[in-house]
């Protein structure tokens, strides 16, 4: 062990991806239905490899840090704005109410227990579940009047704090808004989700949205067939509660499009797309007067599947159903609806917002249509507008750096937090002017986001590792029941405030309560007790607050008790 040890500190660089490769490799470690997670992981490799006193320059982790707060930024930018008008202003309130309560709670147990700002930052951000209080309670840390050894102090008691709390917060989140609060709120939660599924459903079944997968197969049309003279938006509208179009036309022998066609004669031949099951039922159901047949030359279409950006006013706030009964819909089968990286139910009353990604699927032409009609094709590429990122960063952090000087503390944004507004920012641009604005493919912003913050916690990790184990044993109990009281506080409070106040349907209540600790893990546990895609509903705004909001705490905690 001695060369290796040797080797590590001679070359701490290799430590890192040692630190990495660890972190990520226990982040897979499951516990039930519970995991790890790469930033447990790597806090906790780079814990074990400190042992060896492998150290790194704090710089190091500041530029990876930087990183990730810009990619939370840029992902949930839009719906951050969003919060900000009069329709998501209720969920952004809620969201704000959850943090707020965790920060007051946390600051109450921290000084009822003793505990230094380090300790603090710490319980903050692993009972909220938000790593990046980290960053930002280490940037204030380091702006006190201080020693050195003080400030390593502070910051090596934060990772300790967090690696205990942490796990309070995923899992006590997860339970307390699955299981607990529909007791809390009195309500069978998969009954309620249905009753509002079938509400926004206009008590029928119909699926605006196909998840199944989607044929194009070729009809003849014999004698006598109930279709003989009928248009073309006859066959369409035959199929109920599902959607069907035809999309070219063979008619005495020349491909013509089904536009073009006013009356369907015996003989023509018509290419139609939609579920596979819809298609047996309906147009081979006995009486259509419809025969499959096999002309590939009809059904020689160019298909497409395309992420749509939705930029224009006219799509935002609309419903999924109002859409799909708009004609430059036609010939599109959604897929996915995805907002701020989390993909949310596909109920017909769930309304687009600007900053969506919708993915449908149908032939090139249809595609391109309505992706011009919603916003811009975003289609798949590996180019990154590092120009845009760069700035973004830049100007974000001068944005940050003033700071009033109040006693020994500076009072200001912080570098960190400017560069997440900068994200913000940059993000929201991004959502409105796709074409003109800073490209970043989601594998990048995956990069910057996981790499970007196990980075970040792998140098933490490392300097903090001498100092970790006997933090933990003079500590380790008393922050268990300490994250069990600030996630438990923030979220009952957040549940309380929800339903008898705001009046909030129980589903989304818990979505939005979810989102204001930044608790995916949780959403899906609540999803998996509603049976349902509701509580999504509440989640994107709600998160894209609680990121910002959870983010600020670090700086605000160090104030507090520094």
């Amino acid at each position: 062990m001695t060369w290796l040890q040797g080797i590590l500190q001679a070359h701490p660089e290799i430590a890192f991806f040692v630190v990495l490769g660890l972190g990520y490799l226990f982040g897979k470690i499951s516990l039930g239905s519970f995991k790890l997670g790469a930033v447990t992981g790597t806090l906790l490799a780079g814990v074990i490899v400190g042992q060896l006193g492998v150290t790194l320059p704090n710089e190091v982790k500041q530029c990876f840090f930087l990183l990730f707060l810009f990619a939370i930024g840029f992902r949930t930018g839009p719906q951050f704005f969003r919060g900000l008008k009069s329709d998501g202003l209720q969920h952004a309130a809620l969201a704000a109410i959850v943090a707020v309560t965790g920060l007051l709670v946390a600051w109450l147990v921290a000084s009822l227990f003793g505990y230094d700002a380090g300790t603090a930052a710490g319980l903050v951000a692993g009972s909220l579940t938000e790593s990046a209080t980290i960053g930002t309670a280490m940037d204030a840390i380091a702006r006190l009047d201080l020693s050195e050894a003080e400030r390593t102090a502070l910051n090596n008691d934060i990772p300790v704090a967090f690696a205990v709390t942490y796990l309070v917060g995923v899992i006590g989140a997860a339970w307390i808004l699955s299981q607990l609060g529909p007791k809390l709120l009195r309500v069978d939660l998969a009954e309620e989700c249905r009753k509002l599924e079938e509400q926004m459903q206009g008590g029928t079944t119909l699926k605006v949205s196909a998840r199944r997968e989607q044929e194009l197969r070729a009809y003849a049309i014999d004698p006598g067939s109930r279709f003989v003279g009928r248009g073309i938006a006859d066959v369409e509208q035959s199929a109920t509660g599902a959607r069907i179009f035809v999309e070219q036309v063979r008619s005495r022998g020349q491909l013509v499009g089904s536009r073009d066609v006013e009356a369907l004669k015996e003989g023509d031949v018509i290419a139609v797309s939609g579920p596979r099951t819809t298609l047996v039922e309906v147009l081979e159901a006995s009486g259509s007067g419809l025969r499959e047949v096999d002309d590939r030359e009809l059904l020689d279409l160019p298909g497409d599947v395309v992420d749509i950006v939705v930029t224009s006013k006219a799509v935002d706030g609309r419903t999924l159903a109002d859409l799909a009964r708009d004609e430059i819909s036609r010939g599109v089968f959604l897929r996915r609806i995805t907002r701020a990286g989390t993909a949310l139910g596909m109920l017909p009353e769930t309304k687009v917002q600007r900053g969506d990604v919708l993915t449908v699927a149908g032939t090139a032409a249809s595609t391109n249509r309505v992706a011009e009609a919603f916003g811009v094709a975003d289609r798949p590429s590996d180019v990154t507008d590092m120009l845009v990122v760069a700035t973004g960063i830049v100007a974000g952090a001068l944005i940050g750096l003033p700071a009033l000087h109040i006693g020994g503390v500076e009072i200001g944004l912080s570098l960190p937090v400017g560069v997440l507004l900068g994200g913000l920012v940059c993000g929201w641009l991004r959502s409105v002017k796709p074409a003109m604005f800073g490209r970043v493919p989601g594998a990048t912003l995956w990069i910057f986001e996981s790499i970007g913050l196990a980075g970040f916690v792998a140098v933490v990790g490392l300097n903090a590792g001498p100092d970790f184990v006997q933090g933990l044993r003079a500590s380790g109990l008393s922050l268990v029941l300490a994250g069990l009281l600030t996630i438990s506080a923030s979220l009952i409070i957040g549940m309380l405030v929800g339903r008898w106040v705001f009046k909030m349907h129980p589903g989304v209540l818990l979505g939005v309560c979810a989102g204001g600790c930044t608790a995916t893990p949780a959403l899906a546990a609540i999803q998996e007790t509603a049976r349902s895609a509701v509580p999504s509903i509440g989640y994107g705004v709600a998160y894209a607050v609680g990121n910002v909001f959870l983010a600020i705490w670090g700086t605000v905690i160090v104030a507090l008790l520094a």
